[in-house]
């Protein structure tokens, strides 16, 4: 059994937050895989369902951010799920938007979600980073992360979640590298046409040449044609 934790903050006011891309995948993949009914439990919303064969628990915290640890560590201990099967999934300021990278362990890099789960749960859970760029400047990044997708981040946002969705048996299987190269080729933009305008043109056939006569000469050659119409009495 895998426990899979969208990470983000409760409520309408913060559910397009670009902070709460992990509630949007946790959302996009219980559509996706037909899990049972959202219910709260360990101050929490979850669901369940099965993902490539193996039984899945998805979770949303409803601590808020900084306090996801204590739900999370609640719902792993009770159903005795070991943290080396526990998959977060959280937004990524340093990974351009519309790309994502998995991870085990290593440090929380400023993210409060993902603190209190280490100081709740431990460090050896994956990581899915979901990207979202960075505003440039560190004093920017709280009103960043707590601001909504812009309308022009749809395109890439829906392609990432989908494309999350659609491979996560990879993930579940372990394959964290497959999962990550078949998640960038589904994102990846399209090739552009060629400008049929700009190709090098066809080289010009070779001029026909007519059968070689006797003689040798084009004189010879035209004769020999004409004579093949010459009526003989």
């Amino acid at each position: 059994m895998f426990l899979v934790v969208g990470l983000g903050n409760p409520g309408s006011d913060y559910a397009r937050n670009r902070h709460n891309i992990g509630f949007m995948a946790a959302d996009v993949l219980v559509r996706r895989h037909s899990f049972g009914p959202w219910r709260s439990k360990f101050q929490a919303e979850i669901a369940e369902g099965v993902i490539g064969g193996d039984k899945v628990v998805i979770l949303k915290p409803q601590t808020y951010m900084n306090l996801s640890g204590q739900s999370v560590a609640a719902c792993a201990r009770f159903l005795k799920i070991p943290v080396d099967d526990v998959i977060v999934l959280h937004d990524e300021l340093d990974i351009a938007p519309g790309r994502l990278k998995v991870k085990r362990g290593g440090g929380a890099g400023g993210h409060n979600g993902l603190k209190s789960i280490d100081a709740h749960l431990g460090q050896t859970y994956r990581r899915v980073r979901l990207g979202i760029g960075h505003p440039g400047d560190r004093n920017l990044v709280s009103g960043y992360v707590l601001h909504d997708f812009a309308k022009a981040d749809e395109p890439w946002l829906i392609a990432v979640l989908d494309a999350l969705a659609d491979t996560f048996p990879m993930l579940v299987a372990g394959d964290d590298t497959g999962f990550m190269t078949r998640v960038a080729h589904l994102t990846a933009p399209p090739k552009p046409k060629k400008d049929k305008a700009a190709e090098t043109a066809p080289s010009a056939p070779a001029p026909e040449t007519l059968p070689p006569a006797t003689g040798g000469t084009l004189a010879d050659a035209l004769r020999a044609a004409m004579n093949k119409f010459t009526r003989k009495d």
